[in-house]
Parts: C-alpha cells; sequence; structure tokens
C-alpha cells in the first residue's frame, strides 16, 4: 500500500471519530425541554381568579397588597399560601405529552372523551379585568396517575401529572383562612373574660405595657400568665367550617350563651368579640366557637382555650410583691428591729448593731421576698376591723424597703413593697401588703426562709488571713495543751513540751484554709446559747496567734442533723455560732487534734 493510501484512511479515521465524539456529546446527548402549558404565564401578575369545582359553588379570590380574600360564595380571609401555591404549580405546569390539533380532528367528542364536557374543575386568572387564561381540568388517564388539561382557545390537549388535583380547592373551605383570630394585627388594650357567667375585665398600662385586673377588683395582674395565654389563643386554628347561616340556631351550638367570652378593645372600641360553646357530639376535643359580628360557626380544639376557662384568681399576680429598680434599704420590724442600708460598690451595712452585712445573703433576701407566691387569695375587701382576725392588726414581721432615688441625693425614700406577716393557719402564714385591701396566704416554708434577726444577714466571711502571718497554732482538748509553730513555708513543728507526729504539708494546708474561714450559715448568737449546740468546757479549740500578736480563735461544738459540725468566734465580745465547713474540719480532726494517746 502506497504512503498516500496510508495518509487518506488514517485521516478519515480521524474524521469519523470526530463525527461521533460531537455527535455522542452534543446531539445525541441534547434533550429539548417541553413547553410549559401556560406558556408566558406570570403568577405575580395574577390579581383575581375564579375556580369552580366539579358540582361546587364557584369560587372567586382577589389580591390586594400580596394578601388574598375570597369574595364568592363567601367573603372570607383567604390562606394566601394555598393560593399562591397553585399559581406557582401552574407557572410550572409542563405536560408529559401533547395531544395535537391534528390528533383532535380525528376525535370529534374529545371534550367527552378527556372529561372538559363536565371539567373536574375550571380555572380562569385575571390581571384587573384582563383574562390571562383559562384552564380546564378534565379526567384522569386510565392508570389515575395522570389528567388531562385544557387551555380555553389553545387547540391542544396536555396530559400532566395528576398531582395538580391537590393544589385545586374542592371547595371554599379549602382555602378560607384556618386563623381564629390574628392578635398580631389587633392594636388592644383591653380583655373582657366571661368564663361560665362569671367576667373579669383586664387592662394594658400605656407605659409598662403590663396587665392590670381592673374589674371585679382593681389588683396587679399576672402579667406572664396572660401574655402565655394571648400566646396560645394566637394558635389557635379553625378545625372545620360548620355553619354560615346568619340565622342559625346559636343556641344548638351552646353559643347563647356561650361557656367562654373573649373581648378584645381599645379603649371602648371593641375589636373583636370570639365565643365559645359546646363539643360537637362526635368529638370531645373540640368546641364551636364563633366570632360575633360575622357569619359562620366553626369548631375549634378544646385544649388550646384551657388556659382561660379557669377561675379569675388564676389571672392575679401570684408574687406577694415585685422588687424593681435599685434597692437602697431595707427595713425588718419584729421580734427584732433593724435596717439593712446599701453602702457603695455592692456592699450592705446591718444598724444599728453596725455590722457589715453579707453581700451575697442581702440580695438573696430581696429575691426571696420577690418569689413569695400567694396560695390563697384569702380576702379581697379587708377592713381595719378584720386585721385582727389574721393576726396583722400586730403583725409578727413586717418588711419595708425602698428604692434609691436620683431626686433624694442617693437616700431611699421610695417604698416598694411594704409587707406584712400576721398568724399561720397550719401550712400557710397570712400576709397583706399595705398598699392594698386584701389578704393573702403564703406558704410557711416560704415564710420561714425569711430572716428575723440582724445577726442572720451578717458578712459570713469570719476572718482574712494570710497563712505567713500566722506565728503557731495552739489546740486545746480535754484538758490538754499542744503547740505548734510555723518556721516558714511548709515548716512546723512541736513547740517544747508538745509532744506527737506531726504532717507539715497536711498542717500548712489546713491552716491555709483556717486563715479564710467563711461559713454557709449563722445559727445563734449569745453565750447562753452553748448547750443547744454541744459546746463544752473540755471541747476542741484552735488558736492562731498572728506574728502581730493578734489572735483568732474558733472552738467546736456539736453536730447538725445532717452532721455538720457547729462551731463558735467571739466577736463583739459576743458568742457567735456557725456552721463550721464540713471538709475543713475534717483536716482540722486529723492534722490539728491532740490524738486521745498523746499526754
Amino acid at each position: 500500500m502506497s504512503s498516500r493510501h496510508t495518509w487518506f484512511w488514517l485521516l478519515l479515521a480521524l474524521g469519523l471519530f470526530g463525527f461521533i465524539f460531537f455527535y455522542q456529546r452534543h446531539v445525541r446527548n441534547f434533550v429539548p425541554v417541553p413547553a410549559p402549558v401556560l406558556a408566558g404565564f406570570n403568577p405575580g401578575k395574577v390579581t383575581r381568579l375564579q375556580v369552580r369545582p366539579m358540582d361546587q359553588l364557584e369560587i372567586r379570590a382577589e389580591r390586594s397588597n400580596s394578601t388574598w380574600t375570597l369574595t364568592a360564595p363567601i367573603d372570607y380571609p383567604a390562606q394566601s399560601v394555598s393560593i399562591e401555591n397553585l399559581l406557582t404549580v401552574l407557572d410550572r405546569l409542563v405536560p408529559v405529552t401533547r395531544i395535537t390539533a391534528a390528533e383532535l380532528k380525528n376525535r370529534p367528542k374529545a371534550d367527552l372523551e378527556y372529561g372538559f364536557a363536565n371539567a373536574q374543575a375550571s380555572i380562569v386568572l385575571f390581571e384587573g379585568d384582563n383574562r390571562l387564561a383559562h384552564v380546564l381540568i378534565g379526567s384522569r388517564t386510565a392508570p389515575g396517575d395522570q389528567v388531562f388539561v385544557q387551555v380555553v382557545g389553545v387547540d391542544e390537549v396536555y396530559v400532566v401529572d395528576a398531582e395538580l388535583l391537590g393544589y385545586v380547592p374542592k371547595s371554599a373551605n379549602d382555602w378560607r383562612d384556618t386563623t381564629l383570630l390574628n392578635l398580631k394585627t389587633l392594636a388592644f388594650d383591653r380583655m373582657v373574660v366571661t368564663n361560665s357567667g362569671k367576667t373579669f375585665e383586664l387592662q394594658r398600662a400605656n407605659t409598662n405595657a403590663l396587665w392590670r385586673m381592673t374589674w371585679p377588683m382593681q389588683t396587679r395582674a399576672d402579667h406572664g400568665r396572660i401574655e402565655d395565654s394571648l400566646e396560645q389563643l394566637q394558635g389557635v386554628r379553625i378545625r372545620q367550617f360548620v355553619n354560615d347561616n346568619p340565622r342559625m340556631d346559636l343556641e344548638a351550638f351552646g353559643l347563647q350563651p356561650p361557656d367562654l367570652e373573649l373581648v378584645f378593645a381599645q379603649g371602648t372600641n371593641v375589636l373583636a368579640h370570639l365565643q365559645f360553646g359546646k363539643s360537637p357530639t362526635n368529638d370531645a376535643q373540640q368546641v364551636y366557637a364563633r366570632c360575633v359580628g360575622k357569619s359562620g360557626v366553626v369548631t375549634v380544639s378544646k385544649d388550646l382555650l384551657a388556659p382561660w376557662q379557669v377561675p379569675v384568681n388564676d389571672f392575679r399576680d401570684p408574687h406577694l410583691a415585685a422588687i424593681v429598680g435599685a434597692v437602697g434599704q431595707i427595713e425588718i420590724r419584729g421580734t427584732n428591729t433593724f435596717q439593712i442600708l446599701y453602702q457603695t460598690n455592692q456592699s450592705w451595712r446591718i444598724l444599728p448593731q453596725n455590722w457589715p452585712a453579707d453581700s451575697d445573703l442581702v440580695p438573696r433576701l430581696l429575691a426571696t421576698v420577690g418569689a413569695l407566691r400567694v396560695v390563697q387569695f384569702v380576702k379581697d375587701v379587708v377592713t381595719e376591723q378584720d386585721l385582727p382576725v389574721y393576726g396583722l392588726a400586730n403583725p409578727t414581721r413586717e418588711f419595708v424597703i425602698r428604692s434609691i432615688s436620683s431626686t433624694t441625693n442617693g437616700l431611699a425614700t421610695n417604698v416598694v413593697a411594704e409587707i406584712q406577716f400576721g398568724t399561720n393557719n397550719e401550712d400557710k402564714v397570712y400576709a397583706r401588703r399595705v398598699d392594698e385591701s386584701f389578704v393573702y396566704a403564703v406558704k410557711l416554708e416560704d415564710f420561714l426562709r425569711l430572716p428575723d434577726a440582724p445577726w442572720q444577714l451578717r458578712d459570713r466571711q469570719i476572718w482574712k488571713y494570710s497563712e505567713n502571718d500566722v506565728a503557731r497554732a495552739v489546740i486545746r482538748q480535754d484538758g490538754k495543751v499542744r503547740q505548734i509553730n510555723r518556721n516558714g513555708p511548709h515548716d512546723w513543728a512541736l513547740a517544747p513540751g508538745s509532744q506527737g507526729i506531726i504532717n507539715d504539708l497536711a498542717i500548712e494546708e489546713t491552716v491555709k484554709a483556717l486563715c479564710q474561714l467563711k461559713t454557709d450559715e449563722w445559727v445563734a448568737l449569745g453565750e447562753e446559747n452553748r448547750p443547744t449546740f454541744g459546746f463544752s468546757t473540755n471541747g476542741l479549740s484552735l488558736t492562731l496567734e498572728l506574728k502581730n500578736g493578734e489572735k483568732a480563735t474558733v472552738e467546736f461544738g456539736g453536730e447538725s442533723s445532717a452532721m455538720i459540725p457547729f462551731a463558735g468566734v467571739a466577736m463583739e465580745n459576743q458568742l457567735w455560732i456557725f456552721k463550721f465547713p464540713l471538709l475543713v474540719f475534717r483536716d482540722v480532726q486529723t492534722y490539728l487534734s491532740i490524738p486521745a494517746n498523746v499526754p
């Protein structure tokens, strides 16, 4: 074979390869995109649509400011999302196959054959008065997963996925908004609630937006409960549209009179009025409801209404007092009368004793007072003659809490809360606020958490030294004395005359903890309490002698029921008894006590 022939066949092979590559890559894999059923359709331009389901009244809806409203067969807010979903599906509707005009010429009864003579649905879309499209949905294909569709004016029939039918309403109820009442768009500041014939009224303050009860009494309301109940009401959805006849028998639905009524108003202007009746005979989990002024009875879930179907007192503020603002003074009157004054930098002082108050216990006291919950609303109208009945003519204890005013040079003059406590009735204690005419009851155990004596609030830091300031530790126990000298860091030695074995490192750490001695709780004040808390003449006592000559002595008594040791220190010439830190006490017993076998 000549070289000329060789090149010819080589070029021919290359050309054939290039043709095959181009065909496989570009021509063979090219799949034409089918044209949509509604070519050029823009869902955003639709302002009105009419849907006539088979054997049903025509449904009409109009759009205004992105919101859809039903105008026929009933004037009612529409489910905008459902309508927009249908428009989106129509915009993206692509046929699985087409039956062309030529094929239709051979089918003179095509309207009957494809179900257009009695269409499952007719959909007419408008932009203003201009008709954009008219779509007919015929019968399903033989397998049932597809349906015939025709666009009026187009000489073709399309076969599309039967999923389209799921977006087409079968009646107006499918497109009616199921929101019972949209409270977020309702500018109300007053509510009237009637539950089983008993009425109360709530008013929202303009200043702080907090709720108050204005009827049947003027009192504080449970703001959190009301807001939570409104939030649940916002979530109530219509389960079924029952009857739209304006002349219906309301008594048959338990709506005349209703079991529950909620009126929402702005001042004296009523904005909405909801009524709730009895349950359908076949579903006790639902109740009949209506919005007064609008035709129609519906059903809603019963459980979401439960927060409103409670006694009126459940909507009253359950807290005895709300402590707000910067508190500057706490005055406690009772067996002991004293004050706690705010100083600076979160520090407090107890007067008239002039003791430092504990920076944690004082805020805890305010939190405890603010957390006191009413367990019973005992009496709503109380006169001076009634007070002795509850032990409130001469209260057993009284708390007056004052805030700091910017107009009084930092002096605490504004009364935040003034609470009086009377006698107890089993597990409850009667209480009242001086600014109200009510008598409440709180739990006895909550009341007993409140301090009765100034020493209970004293700073719990007993003393605070550095271990490097300690010269020696002197231990007294069972008539014996042991002295341990500190020669330097982690260097301890028994003084002459003291016997036994010591652990330098353990003693150093124990003394270090003792130098920062702090109690969790003061339990008593005064020498007369020694026997009660197990103190004896020969009990264990420990003295840290400092290099400057100062001495810090703690003595140990018995144990609490929880096996926490009691200890005592002398301050202001008085014995202060407290609960000693358990872990430190175990180290003291191990490393800073005198063993029984040591003389």
